[in-house]
């Protein structure tokens, strides 16, 4: 989900999970992971309020999920992905 509420799907290069750099090249920086819930996370730039705009749908999604508490916000573009899919 980028800033602009885009949504694209996307798969790992290897087809079965994404790796680090592969995170990192998505959020733009170093990751930080949120848990949407059990089987779910959003990979979020670890310094992205500092570094970033808001991403609206992203914070919605996090709020609904209870992911994060009322009046926080994620920044900069995220990767919404099955658990197994991080390695």
């Amino acid at each position: 989900v980028t800033i602009e509420g885009n949504i694209t799907p996307i798969e790992p290069k290897n087809g079965e999970d994404f790796k680090l750099k592969e995170l990192q090249e998505v959020v733009n920086g170093y990751i930080e992971i949120v848990h949407l819930d059990p089987d779910t996370f959003m990979i979020v730039n670890e310094d992205g309020k500092s570094r970033e705009d808001v991403n609206m749908v992203a914070t919605m999604i996090a709020f609904q999920k209870k992911a994060i508490r009322s009046g926080d916000y994620i920044c900069g573009n995220v990767l919404i992905c099955p658990e197994y899919m991080v390695k």
